[in-house]
């Protein structure tokens, strides 16, 4: 008996070895061999540690010293910019399977860009860390999946459905405002505030109202629990789940179904809770889908994508636009028609400087063809925005400057050429929710112009941006507000 449990655990063992050797050396290694055979290399990788010694070696060449002025973007655009520096369109392995196909071909990126194919999805890997926040939600679900959700959500985001949400987003701002307006009166007219924080406050009040509205009081307190979930993520160790991890996920998804079917109970207008609701029930009688998730887990991981993208990235633009706008103060000025006109202009300048994200990163699932390059199923494609942005071939000798100007005329117009790039939005378009970010994060900016004028608070210092599920500030940003 003895005997046989050795061999059956010897062969465990081996079945394990083999697996190991076939998912950590033999499939990276043919994948490399795929590109390198079309003149495609990179750094040579280590036996499970792969590129982490060579991405330290160029970390060290990386030196960021906090300014006063906003001058720089995150430490891992400048990682991006000395691996294109060293290694152009190359293979860069980064860690045990995980192999990326780092792109700065701007042809290569207007194919890929331009891809509607579902079977260049999201990667795999990078669904892992924020599955508990984000789940298959849309946010991170590829293929089939990824349409069937997008078909329930995009309707209830089109501009025509937006434009009925305005009112409510004015209503919320300046019931928000009211609270500076107070502060710096309090203060003798001039008050230094942290910005990032409040615009949070800001942005959860206005998607719970537009998207959740016969809910929204119980959607910001599910929004608190998310947040403090964030946390205990960002404090977990390789991955491994801690026992208040695991408990505030499973309150949250109790927390999220109590309230859909509350407002499954509940008659009236529907908002986007609602379709969500009826999508599931469409979706669990759906048998031609490859990928299959119970329809509580549909539900609650759309209401949890929901509740994070459609507050981060708003927030985030807003704030950055504000610390730019502090930084140039040509543009700080009451808005009039034409000042309105142009605030367009100035959030797309924003994400043209401090985009959402510092790479869009595809999978291929099965083996594509972009530019006369075959790219091998399982291959990641990361594409880095920040060097792309900064191109002065592309945008000019300034395109490290803030200059809303260069987009009067559209994104392709300020372009130099017929490229067609237009990875600034990319980030809005993939999530579906660019018209009612763009919409509120435009009424923000307006309310907050006509009622203040700001320059950057003397202990504000530009630090490195951080990135979470979008590209924040590291440190905040805090403003001197003063009342007209």
């Amino acid at each position: 008996m003895a005997e046989m449990v050795v061999w059956v655990a010897l062969e465990g063992f081996l079945v394990l070895l083999v697996h190991l050797y076939d998912l950590l050396i033999l499939k990276p290694k043919q994948l490399r061999a795929k590109l390198q055979r079309q003149g495609i290399r990179g750094p040579s990788p280590h036996f499970l540690l792969d590129n982490i010694f060579e991405m330290k070696r160029l970390l060290s060449r990386v030196n960021f010293t906090p300014t006063p002025i906003p001058t720089t973007t995150a430490t891992m655009d400048h990682l991006a910019t000395a691996i294109a520096h060293d290694w152009p369109s190359t293979v860069f392995p980064y860690l045990l399977d995980i192999h990326l196909l780092l792109v700065t071909d701007v042809q290569m990126v207007k194919e890929i860009s331009s891809c509607t194919s579902l079977s260049l999805g999201k990667p795999s890997f990078m669904s892992k860390d924020p599955r508990p926040l984000v789940g298959q939600g849309i946010f991170s679900s590829s293929g089939p999946l990824w349409a069937y959700q997008r078909k329930i959500i995009a309707p209830e985001l089109f501009m025509i459905k937006v434009k009925g949400m305005v009112n409510l987003m004015v209503d919320s701002t300046a019931s928000f405002l009211r609270n500076w307006e107070n502060r710096t009166t309090n203060e003798t007219g001039i008050a230094d505030i942290k910005i990032d924080e409040d615009l949070i406050c800001l942005s959860v009040d206005i998607i719970s109202r537009a998207c959740f509205g016969s809910n929204y009081s119980q959607v910001k307190e599910i929004f608190l629990k998310l947040k403090m979930l964030q946390n205990l993520i960002s404090k977990t160790t390789v991955g491994i789940p801690g026992l208040s991890y695991i408990k505030a996920e499973k309150e949250i998804n109790s927390m999220i179904l109590k309230v859909v079917n509350q407002g499954n109970e509940a008659s009236g207008v529907k908002d986007l809770l609602q379709m969500i609701l009826e999508g599931a029930k469409i979706y669990d009688d759906c048998d031609g889908l490859s990928v299959k998730i119970s329809r509580d887990k549909f539900i609650i991981d759309n209401c949890k994508t929901i509740y994070f993208a459609g507050h981060e990235t708003t927030a985030t633009t807003a704030t950055w636009s504000l610390m730019l706008l502090a930084t140039y103060p040509d543009w700080d000025k009451p808005p009039d028609a034409d000042m309105l006109l142009k605030m367009k202009t100035v959030m797309q300048e924003t994400l043209h400087l401090f985009p959402l994200a510092s790479f869009v990163i595809r999978e291929a699932l099965q083996d594509f063809r972009f530019n006369e390059v075959m790219i091998p199923k399982g291959m990641n494609i990361q594409i880095p925005i920040p060097i792309l942005h900064r191109d002065c071939d592309l945008w000019g000798a300034d395109a490290h400057k803030f200059n809303p100007e260069r987009l009067a005329n559209g994104i392709g117009w300020s372009l130099r050429g017929s490229t067609g790039l237009h990875t600034i939005r990319s980030r809005f378009s993939r999530l579906c929710c660019q018209h009612i970010a763009m919409t509120e994060v435009k009424v923000i900016l307006s309310l907050i112009l006509s009622e203040f004028s700001f320059s950057l608070s003397p202990g504000y210092r530009h630090s490195r941006p951080a990135y979470r599920l979008a590209v924040v500030p590291e440190h905040g940003v805090s403003l001197r507000l003063m009342t007209f």
